[in-house]
């Protein structure tokens, strides 16, 4: 009966953990370059008073066992990387990722990290910044440059004083995204489980293109997440109910010495 008890308030506290995850994912629908999450459940370790296949004498074995669980618990969050729908903005520095790949900023710490934001602006120095003022690596100083155009293999052309310049944008891709630490501010870092950032020339090999004057939406799907969010809060309640219940049957078994 007690392990009825544990199985409900682990299985309550797995379903706590998706509903946050939910609720994470549908306040940042309309973040740029936001990706869901999705939870990842396992179960815990069985006990077996009786193991399917044990030997019980004369030569029978058990076809089958008894295996009691111990609820569940979550092992994993991880991210999803599907493509989010491409918005036009209209705005010249306002670059969109479309397919695979990372726009590479550097902080101020010098350590570099990655994001799919691509509200891009031009500082005072030049420099093509994020929202933050987060450096994007790897690119030309653009000072007083006028005309701007990137290209969607990265190519990039600009006029300073009637003289014209060139550059080039590349993105970065990672062996196993999913692997990758977020960390807020729409940016993410890089792991042991998501491999060394591979930098390329973006429409080649893997790597998506850019597209100018639009931005990646959020890839989160409201009506997906408002029914997952339905499932969870059923799964809580029916969890509250076997806990409830569990309670109920300990309470009349104690009454049964009076």
């Amino acid at each position: 009966m007690i392990q009825s008890l544990y199985a409900g308030s682990s299985g309550m506290e797995a379903q706590q953990l998706n509903l946050n995850t939910i609720a994470n994912n549908l306040a940042n629908a309309n973040t740029n370059g936001f990706k869901r999450s999705k939870i990842e459940f396992q179960d815990l370790l069985y006990q077996k008073p009786r193991t399917a296949g044990a030997d019980v004498g004369n030569g029978n074995v058990l076809p089958t066992g008894v295996e009691l669980g111990h609820g569940s618990r979550v092992v994993a969050t991880a991210k999803v990387f599907t493509q989010g729908q491409l918005k036009q903005t209209g705005g010249g520095m306002d670059i969109a990722v479309d397919g695979d790949g990372f726009i590479k900023v550097t902080r101020a710490d010098g350590t570099d990290v990655y994001t799919r934001d691509g509200a891009l602006k031009v500082d005072a120095t030049g420099r093509l910044v994020t929202s933050d003022g987060l450096v994007v690596t790897g690119l030309p100083n653009m000072n007083k440059a006028q005309n701007i155009n990137i290209s969607p293999d990265g190519t990039m052309s600009w006029t300073t004083d009637g003289k014209a310049g060139n550059g080039n944008f590349p993105l970065v891709i990672f062996p196993n995204p999913a692997g990758l630490r977020s960390l807020g501010g729409n940016l993410y870092e890089e792991t042991a489980s998501s491999g060394a950032p591979q930098t390329g020339k973006p429409g080649i090999q893997g790597v998506g293109t850019l597209v100018q004057g639009f931005l990646e939406s959020s890839n989160v799907n409201v009506v997906e997440e408002m029914v997952n969010m339905i499932q969870a809060q059923r799964a809580y309640e029916i969890n509250s109910k076997a806990i409830t219940t569990s309670d109920e049957m300990l309470g009349q078994i104690a009454q049964l010495k009076r």
